[in-house]
């Protein structure tokens, strides 16, 4: 089945159809992860995207629900090289196009993936619209143009729980639990924005009892569970329209230690009164290197956002820049003192990805147990 991809800018890409059928519309991006495809499309950190692989061979090693990071696919479209015709390993219980096409999410194969990603890098994201229903370029190209911006969308409402739950799986290895696990400590509240499940499973290991509440929870909702501290994680669409977790945040500010991740990460500068701004193409991939500041050291690093935090404007009120990324210079992670805050922009827990930052969440939990000041101190050797 013939399926075209085209984008706000007149360009369109001629490929074959593989999962579901129809027109999905998203802004393309792409991502530069080798490996871990199944946590890509399952990170809902990509809900109204369409997400190009720039590796070449996709689906090699089928698919299984165990590494999966949430319970479905959130992107709005799925655009790779080349389909491996059929899966390789011992764990796979389905293959990648049956899994797509039981999940209604449009893939495209066999186009140039290189044009893509460059033009992306030239231009920045672009809205676009993938189809297999309709063939005429001209409109297809109309329809891009008038879908909805990633800029002031909250895409939150679209991905978050609606009620409060608890969660106990610890990180695990395939088959089996990773040993190691502390016992319970503290008890942490995450606000799920979109949360990714290595990120609950994380906690866990570093000795939290984990209570995830819905984003639109209030200050007052979340401290009535009497939370040791509080994550707020990553999700998808603009930060700075998410005002309902933004205001919850700025009423926690000082009286509870507080982790962000990703969007966390920018919702908490915004709730300090920084500002938040769009990247050109934004960071995703498994592979970005980023400087810890106070431990002097690189760290490489996963990442998917579009939108980063404007330095000067979180510095001004006293936070202090902890982490930078190499590639661009953009702001990668902070701490206040004060406000008992650390972030970042970057995913500690991967999956996809290096495990070079997972120190994060033991140092936060252990701050969190000994009422240690969160400052950059607590991120040195």
């Amino acid at each position: 089945m013939i399926c075209k991809l085209a984008l706000e800018d007149g360009t369109v890409f001629t490929g074959t159809a593989f999962g579901a059928s129809g027109t999905r519309t998203g802004e393309v991006v792409f991502n530069t992860s080798m490996t871990g495809y199944q946590e890509i499309f399952t990170d809902p950190s990509y809900c109204g995207q369409i997400v190009t692989m720039t590796f070449p061979l996709i689906g090699n090693y089928g698919v299984n629900s165990e590494d999966f990071e949430s319970s479905q696919p959130y992107l709005s479209g799925f655009v790779i090289k080349e389909l491996s015709p059929r899966p390789s390993n011992y764990r796979a219980t389905a293959a990648l196009e049956e899994f797509l096409a039981e999940r209604d999410v449009i893939g495209i194969a066999g186009i140039d993936t290189r044009a893509l990603t460059r033009r992306i890098r030239i231009h920045g994201a672009l809205r676009g619209v993938i189809s297999t229903e309709v063939l005429d370029e001209m409109q297809l190209v109309a329809l891009a143009a008038r879908s909805e911006s990633m800029v002031g969308a909250n895409l939150v409402p679209n991905v978050s729980s609606h009620s409060p739950y608890e969660w106990s799986q610890s990180v695990w290895v395939p088959v089996r639990e990773l040993n190691g696990t502390k016992p319970v400590s503290c008890h942490v509240v995450v606000m799920d924005c979109g949360i990714k499940y290595n990120i609950l499973r994380n906690l866990v290991h570093a000795g939290c009892r984990v209570t995830v509440t819905p984003a639109n929870w209030t200050t007052a909702q979340i401290m009535a569970l009497e939370p040791d501290g509080v994550v707020v994680g990553n999700g998808p669409g603009d930060p700075a329209a998410v005002t309902d977790a933004i205001g919850a945040l700025k009423g926690l500010l000082g009286s509870v230690p507080i982790l962000g991740v990703c969007l966390g990460h920018q919702m908490l500068a915004l709730a300090m009164g920084a500002e938040t701004y769009k990247l050109r193409f934004g960071h995703h991939g498994a592979n970005i290197p980023v400087l810890n500041k106070p431990a002097g050291r690189v760290e490489i690093t996963s990442q998917n956002h579009g939108f980063a935090v404007e330095v000067r404007s979180l510095e001004r009120l006293g936070a202090i820049a902890t982490h930078v990324n190499l590639n661009d210079g953009s702001l990668e992670g902070f701490t206040h003192p004060g406000h008992r805050v650390m972030a970042v922009q970057f995913h500690p827990e991967a999956s996809p990805g290096p495990h070079d930052s997972s120190y994060i969440f033991d140092r936060f939990v252990a701050a969190v147990i000994n009422g240690e000041p969160i400052g950059a101190g607590l991120l040195k050797d």
